[in-house]
């Protein structure tokens, strides 16, 4: 089993790459709760390359667009997001999302369009964008080179998250010590195709905006698209990542042995983000984990291990402790992909032990009391094991409780 403790890294989060500073704050977007944060600020020193990935949703919120438009005006200084308010489907709602950036262009003293924005929380309620403009001056002057700066920024994008999302580390690139940190939120509507609900990364490394973009879907792929909580896909998803080349290496222009070691540990901090909101699921008290072996290719295991960790049987059974292993062949059958079920093996696993359950499509006579002790665990993996070829894939996942239901069932009141 793969644990977050099973990596090297370092504090800081975003504010681990030289030149970034973070922040976060409560400026009254939320009104229910003073106490939490509702907006937070990540700026660069110098101007930054900038890649980002969006959900596939066809219904996108209003930052996405502004987004996406100030990415084409190339260079990236500054990204702005609150939370407890989507901004999407929302009246004047580009417009607002515009505002975010104007105001803390004013306070950074670059263009708007050099800042990217993001927003997370409630549908097609108005944003109220004048606590926010009136909030980031004080916001800005709380910016830290520091790890408190980082986690300020990680809390004021939480929504129903109950723990932050927060990872760096560091690689040799070139001769060059390069960083690379990330803050991510996401614990409910998660069921991306592109890359999570709010991810922001970092890095002082240098790399072309080519080489950027490229690493960075490279690396959603195989993390965040492989990640599932409840099968809804948001309307906000985005991932962000600046880098803006102070660690002064040679710059990535190709993909040679530097940008393989780039997209290495790029792909370990997404990783250890992605699994960390599958394993925050709204009310979620298993985080589950889903290896398919012997796949005849990459695809069709990442297919069926996507429908096991997406099947509400299978992970209400988890929730239950019930071995019972029919519901993943179940969600294996009606993935869509062709494959022999006489040739599956099931086991599940954890820290408690693990113990095969199905053999050859068969079930098998097992200890029920050591299943039950197995799936206990907090973290729980499903081992599937099929007679395909030799490819393999493995997703993320967590139960469902009841508490899922009571979060959303009033989320929005």
């Amino acid at each position: 089993m793969c644990k977050e403790t099973d990596f090297n890294t370092i504090s800081g989060g975003v504010c681990a790459a030289q030149g970034f500073r973070a922040a976060g704050l409560h400026v009254g977007v939320k009104t229910h709760n003073t106490s939490k944060k509702d907006l937070g600020l990540i700026v660069s020193d110098v101007p930054c390359t900038a890649a980002a990935m969006f959900t596939k949703n066809v219904v996108k919120a209003a930052p996405i667009h502004v987004t996406k438009a100030h990415l084409a005006q190339g260079k990236v200084r500054a990204i702005i997001a609150n939370s407890g308010n989507a901004n999407a489907c929302a009246p004047q709602g580009e417009e607002n999302a515009e505002k975010m950036c104007a105001a803390a262009a004013k306070a950074i003293g670059c263009t708007p369009e050099e800042v990217l924005v993001a927003s997370t929380g409630v549908i097609g309620q108005t944003l109220k964008v004048d606590v926010i403009e009136n909030g980031v001056p004080e916001l800005y002057g709380l910016l830290e080179h520091s790890a408190a700066g980082s986690d300020g920024a990680a809390h004021a994008i939480m929504t129903t998250d109950t723990v932050k999302k927060e990872f760096a580390g560091e690689v040799i690139i070139g001769g060059k010590e390069v960083h690379i940190g990330g803050i991510a939120k996401g614990s409910g509507m998660i069921h991306p195709n592109m890359g999570t609900m709010l991810c922001f990364i970092t890095t002082d490394c240098a790399i072309s905006q080519e080489m950027l973009q490229e690493a960075l879907q490279e690396v959603v792929h195989t993390t965040f698209n492989r990640i599932s909580v409840d099968g809804d896909t948001s309307t906000n998803d985005t991932c962000c990542i600046l880098a803006n080349g102070m660690a002064s290496n040679k710059e990535i222009t190709e993909k040679n042995d530097n940008y393989v070691d780039f997209v290495m540990k790029l792909h370990e901090i997404c990783y250890l983000l992605a699994r960390s909101m599958a394993k925050d699921g709204e009310g979620a008290k298993h985080l589950i984990t889903c290896t398919v072996r012997g796949a005849a290719s990459e695809e069709q295991a990442e297919t069926i291990s996507k429908s096991v960790i997406s099947s509400t049987l299978t992970k209400a059974a988890i929730f239950g402790c019930d071995a019972n292993w029919g519901r993943v062949l179940c969600a294996m059958g009606y993935s869509g992909e062709k494959f022999d079920p006489e040739k599956v093996d099931v086991a599940f696993a954890s820290d408690a032990g693990e113990i095969l359950v199905c053999q050859q499509g068969r079930g098998l006579s097992f200890d029920e009391d050591l299943a039950k002790k197995i799936l206990t665990e907090d973290e729980v993996d499903i081992e599937i094991t099929m007679a395909e070829g030799d490819e393999s894939c493995t997703c993320w996942g967590c139960d469902i409780t009841y508490d899922y239901i009571k979060i959303n069932g009033d989320y929005r009141t």
